[in-house]
């Protein structure tokens, strides 16, 4: 089945910014494929960053409008989250996925990299 590997994660202080990277393998056509990062706070429920079609267009959750922007490489199989202006709030596990509105239903879902936001 599909995997993703996430990489890009770390210890930053409030105001900075990180790159995340997802590479997925064994995908199939992962040109026409949406693909959304996601992430996941301490004893809270998985949500939606961002996500991105194979076009190119993305959407952002409100809270990460004009900080993050999602892009990706067809060619490397693989997207990008860039997070400017981190926040605490902002601390989680990222993951990336393929996009779909039954998204909660997924449970293929690969490491995530851990972003801490700290000072």
């Amino acid at each position: 089945q599909v995997q993703f590997v996430e990489s890009g994660g770390g210890l930053v202080r409030p105001g900075g910014s990180l790159r995340l990277s997802c590479t997925a393998s064994r995908i199939i056509f992962f040109t026409i494929v949406p693909m959304g990062w996601y992430r996941q706070a301490p004893g809270k429920e998985r949500e939606l960053v961002a996500t991105i079609t194979s076009g190119g267009n993305s959407n952002y959750a409100d809270s990460m409008k004009g900080r993050f922007t999602i892009s990706r490489d067809n060619a490397k199989n693989t997207v990008y989250l860039q997070m400017n202006s981190l926040e605490p709030d902002d601390t989680a596990v990222y993951y990336c996925n393929k996009y779909s509105l039954g998204w909660r239903q997924e449970n293929n879902w690969g490491q995530g990299t851990q972003v801490t936001v700290s000072s």
